[in-house]
């Protein structure tokens, strides 16, 4: 989760949303990502899909099974359904999104949605303080 935190103050760097989210497999980092909507013009540059991506394409396989997601902020609803086609096993995630989480807080795609064919363990609250002050405090320097 420190990866992911150093990733999500690149982000900030960039002038975006500061998340940062690292994919690994038995201790090995496959793919690491950070939000990049507004420089990449895409809107789903989300720090998942980028680190799903990257992962992706290192390994040559969309399939990234016995993985573990490290997230500082709890999935969106568009990254739970790409972590579910990856079939990544876990997330852990640190602070919640209570305007847009997918993990338990407003939405629960992860791991309870029995209509999936694959579920996710989830693990949130992982440096939750850190990776809520971090996000806390880029907002309140956007309002001024």
């Amino acid at each position: 989760m420190q990866h992911a935190l150093e990733l999500a103050r690149r982000a900030e760097d960039e002038g975006e949303v500061p998340v940062g989210a690292v994919l690994v497999r038995q201790g090995r980092i496959l793919g690491e990502g950070w939000n990049r909507p507004i420089g990449a013009q895409d809107p789903t540059a989300h720090a998942e899909i980028m680190a799903l991506r990257d992962a992706a394409r290192r390994l040559g396989n969309y399939r990234l099974p016995g993985t573990t997601l490290y997230v500082t902020l709890e999935p969106c609803p568009m990254c739970a359904g790409a972590i579910v086609h990856a079939r990544v096993e876990k997330v852990v995630f640190g602070a919640l999104d209570p305007r847009g989480g997918a993990a338990g807080s407003v939405f629960d795609l992860l791991p309870s949605d029995q209509r999936f064919n694959h579920r996710t363990v989830v693990e949130g609250g992982v440096l939750a303080e850190s990776c809520g002050d971090l996000l806390r405090q880029f907002f309140r320097a956007r309002r001024g």
